[in-house]
């Protein structure tokens, strides 16, 4: 099959599609004909060398896919060939075939085609386990999401509007701003021109929201803490912002704050497994009424991985870039 190599750390040049052997699969694994992959940021740390797949997981890029199943170990009960699919990946998406858990793989909801579901499976299962199972937002709360317009924060506007909670990003331009609006936001900061602090806390009669969700880590973790209502609960997921910094301890405690971080490719493959049933249990069902969409940006063939990692690494995309086969 062919495959994006990546044949040196370092930019996007480094990436090239090349003739590479199939992968095998387990007894509790199935092969999935790819129709798609997804970026993800993650991919970008891995291509420059700061961010290597776990022990076991393909070398490959590509933390999600779509297709068509090919074949199927013993161990798998639910899954046939010829189903078509999306699923969670450790790795190997950026490729014509990937082995995966039988336990990470999804049915294509109704109505979304099996190309644009590529985009779901990474966005779903980090929103739904950090925003939900573990910061427990609730209907009837306020929740802040930073990049709004990217992946994670156009999924996350979508099922969390739907879960009725009260919405508010921040993005870096009036157009960012204004797809989000059209998704469902109630609140939209550009950080560039405002204090998001000082308007979570107008927007909240100065209360402060209930839950964040932060891809920028650092530069960012005082501010959010300032953000917090009572109670409130911070989850990290990135660190664009940086890694290392320092905080007023005195924040957390008169306010009973929690700070949270998690990745989903470090987990456990049960873990995983339990994640992906909770996201077809209680997102799915909004993904098949139409309440909650894919937002696709633009696809790129396998070929042009290399310039599909320019496009993300500029943040000018709204949603999710895809790379097809």
């Amino acid at each position: 099959m062919k495959a994006v190599v990546i044949t040196t750390a370092g930019g996007p040049e480094v990436l090239q599609l090349q003739q590479v052997n199939d992968p095998e699969i387990k007894d509790d694994e199935i092969l999935i004909k790819v129709e798609a992959t997804a970026l993800n940021r993650a991919d970008t740390f891995q291509r420059n060398g700061s961010y290597p797949p776990p022990k076991g997981a393909s070398p490959y890029l590509g933390l999600e896919c779509s297709g068509t199943i090919q074949a199927v170990g013993k161990d798998v009960s639910r899954w046939k060939v010829g189903d078509q699919v999306c699923a969670l990946l450790n790795g190997g998406g950026y490729a014509e075939k990937v082995a995966v858990h039988g336990g990470h793989v999804l049915p294509i909801p109704p109505g979304v085609s099996l190309k644009d579901a590529a985009g779901l499976p990474e966005v779903a299962c980090t929103v739904w386990s950090t925003v939900f199972m573990m910061s427990r937002l609730s209907a009837g709360e306020t929740f802040l999401v930073h990049g709004g317009s990217s992946g994670i924060g156009t999924f996350a506007i979508q099922i969390v509007k739907n879960k009725g909670a009260t919405v508010l990003v921040t993005a870096g331009s009036e157009e960012k701003l204004a797809f989000c609006k059209k998704l469902g936001a109630d609140v939209c900061i550009n950080y560039k021109r405002e204090d998001f602090v000082a308007r979570a806390k107008e927007e909240t009669g100065g209360k402060g929201v209930d839950v964040i969700l932060d891809c920028i880590g650092a530069s960012y973790l005082q501010r959010n803490l300032d953000s917090l209502n009572f109670d409130g609960r911070l989850f990290i997921i990135g660190f664009q912002g940086g890694a290392v910094t320092e905080i007023k301890l005195n924040t957390l405690l008169p306010k009973c704050l929690t700070v949270q971080g998690a990745a989903l490719r470090p987990r456990s493959t049960e873990n995983k497994a339990m994640v992906v049933s909770e996201v077809e249990k209680n997102v799915w069902p909004a993904v098949a009424a139409g309440k909650v969409k894919p937002i696709i940006y633009k696809s790129f063939p396998l070929s042009e991985a290399g310039e599909a990692h320019r496009l993300m690494e500029s943040s000018e995309h709204i949603g999710k870039i895809l790379l097809v086969p």
